[in-house]
């Protein structure tokens, strides 16, 4: 399993946002490596929304690399399925600072709580998990507020 950064799933979260009725964010823009545009596009898959991505190609060695990895049209504009293709996609993030979605990690003496978001597409749910992990074992005190 490869984790990824902080800056990738702040990406998708934020494309998240868009895609969701009320929140006041109607369309996201932005530059990115190729991971954040396949986890942004899983996310996208899951809520029923829409992107458009394409390659930034700016480098030379950019050049030699998608051409070593078989891409010959580095002009082409990439949806959400072309990104995240079939059924069976799950993503999850959880909030490491306070954002529009979800809520940052929260330190207390015994432990930490977390938020996190769990989409899937082929049941169309989202899920919404609060999480207590205590730090120490024995008499452990635990908050809920």
């Amino acid at each position: 399993m490869r984790f990824l950064s902080r800056r990738v799933i702040a990406a998708a979260v934020m494309v998240m946002v868009a895609a969701v009725i009320g929140t006041g964010v109607h369309a996201v823009m932005g530059s990115g490596g190729a991971p954040e545009g396949v986890i942004t596009a899983a996310a996208v898959r899951c809520l029923n929304g829409f992107m458009l991505g394409r390659l930034v190609i700016d480098k030379p060695e950019l050049e030699e690399r998608i051409a070593r990895m078989g891409i010959r049209d580095k002009n082409r504009i990439y949806r959400a399925d072309d990104l995240a293709p079939g059924n069976q996609i799950i993503f999850a993030a959880t909030g490491v600072t306070d954002g529009a979605l979800l809520k940052g990690v929260r330190f207390f003496g015994e432990g930490t709580r977390t938020s996190s978001i769990v989409l899937t597409l082929m049941t169309g749910k989202v899920r919404f998990i609060e999480s207590i992990h205590l730090a120490k074992q024995g008499e452990v005190k635990v908050r809920f507020a």
